[in-house]
């Protein structure tokens, strides 16, 4: 791999450094993919930057969405495909800017923090993304579990203990190149869309209603129901810890740091990801269209367990396959996502608490803390008691987006750390309004669960 052109920073952004040594955002694969010259032709220079954008598309499609989204279509049929595809909009607007920061001031997220805010608000931002990385590690403990019992029998505490196992494909893949990890990833997304485009031809549904479906209506605001759904599937799409994943990932290519090779760099990071993040709206309109198509139509309306909808896809379908590709996606996106909360883990106990960990150790620390409560809740409760647990893990992980939200925004937003690169006034509108949204749709939550319990 060939080394970065040597070029100075612009000027009046960041410089994280440790006792005068420059920090590297996973240094292990700092500026590894080389990039083509400008001379090059557009599309190889494009292929270059192809990579991150469906690393972090991962998480927009991890079993989580698949829990939010099958109830979301059983319960409500096509109502809430405009929450899905404003949720991927959201998500590609901040995927960018998180892209943006990481490319201008060579800073992932977690440094960024550290750099800037006190250390009590530092320790407070860690302890949330923290709490994210479990809360979206188990949902991938409890979709491969599930997964394993629905393809070969294994009982669902026997398929939280094999989980632990994935850490070390990862591992395996990171040694031997971060393009070898980028294909693997690629390729698991390849077999999950191909299972959902021959659920949706079985599936056979309403073109019209789809279209209907994805005009935004007033009704969630009227229905706790709805809204609790909506919040879940907002928390499983736009996930907090994909920002720090992805202004370190965008680090890995070999661009130039000069202002014209970092805003070379943005336009194709930001295609990149916009593309991947398309795919991701595929998938979770499809999960969400089959559910509604299947289930909603034909009165199982109670459906919300994964598990349910497997044994009911192929009868109601009438297509014996069906079933087997639902799980099989399933499998291979609780496999996929294991790679976000490797990497994000590491990121952010790297940026914000200066502290190293081995992958394997840190990868086994986090995946313990997940597999824990879900062993405590299958033996309590069985898989109902998982399932509903699984939604509890977006609504978590919904609330902890504005730790990550607000401060991204505000950085991407100061012209005396990103200098010219800042982000223009009306890209300044709508990400504060994105924020907005996070936060009013959050606090809407929290009322209607302290008046539950009430």
């Amino acid at each position: 791999m060939s080394a970065p052109p040597p070029a100075s920073p612009p000027s009046r952004t960041w410089r994280f450094t440790r006792q005068g040594t420059e920090v590297r955002s996973l240094p292990e694969v700092h500026a590894s993919i080389h990039v083509p010259d400008s001379s090059a032709r557009w599309w190889r220079r494009f292929l270059a930057f192809v990579g991150p954008g469906y690393m972090i598309s991962v998480g927009y499609m991890d079993p989580g969405n698949w829990a939010t989204d099958l109830q979301g279509g059983a319960q409500f049929g096509y109502h809430l495909l405009w929450v899905v595809m404003l949720s991927n909009l959201m998500a590609i607007v901040l995927q960018a800017l998180a892209a943006r920061l990481g490319i201008v001031t060579d800073h992932d997220l977690a440094q960024a923090c550290r750099d800037h805010f006190p250390p009590l608000v530092n320790s407070v931002l860690w302890l949330s993304c923290e709490l994210a990385i479990i809360a979206c590690d188990l949902a991938e403990v409890i979709g491969t579990a599930v997964a394993l019992q629905l393809l070969f029998g294994l009982p669902l505490i026997g398929g939280c203990i094999v989980s632990i196992a994935d850490a070390f494909v990862v591992l395996l893949l990171m040694q031997r190149g971060f393009r070898y990890l980028e294909s693997f990833i690629i390729g698991l997304l390849v077999i999950i869309a191909g299972c959902f485009v021959v659920q949706i031809i079985a599936a056979v549904p309403s073109i019209s209603a789809i279209l209907r479906g994805f005009v935004p209506s007033t009704q969630i605001l009227a229905d706790p129901s709805m809204l609790y759904i909506a919040i879940g599937i907002i928390g499983a799409t736009v996930m907090p810890h994909n920002l720090y994943l992805h202004s370190s990932i965008v680090q890995t290519r070999a661009f130039g740091r000069t202002p014209a090779g970092r805003r070379d760099a943005i336009r194709w990071s930001t295609l990149d990801s916009t593309i991947a993040l398309v795919l991701a709206l595929f998938i979770n309109a499809a999960i969400l269209i089959v559910a509604a198509a299947a289930f909603h139509a034909s009165g199982h309306r109670d459906v919300a367990e994964i598990s349910d909808a497997y044994r009911l896809l192929s009868p109601v379908l009438g297509v014996g396959i069906a079933s087997t590709l639902f799980a099989t996606a399933l499998l291979a996106a609780g496999m996929n996502s294991t790679v976000t909360g490797t990497l994000a883990g590491q990121i952010v106990m790297e940026g914000f608490l200066h502290l190293s960990m081995p992958s394997w150790a840190r990868r086994l620390l986090t995946r313990g803390l997940a597999v824990i409560p879900v062993l405590f809740v299958t033996s309590l409760y069985g898989a109902h008691g998982v399932g509903e647990l699984l939604m509890f893990s977006q609504v978590i992980l919904s609330m902890q987006l504005p730790f990550a939200v607000i401060p991204l925004v505000m950085f991407v937003s100061d012209r005396s750390k990103m200098g010219e690169f800042a982000i223009p006034p009306a890209m300044k509108a709508i990400a504060w309004s994105i924020a907005a949204v996070i936060l009013i749709l959050n606090a809407r939550l929290l009322w209607d669960s302290l008046m539950s319990l009430g």
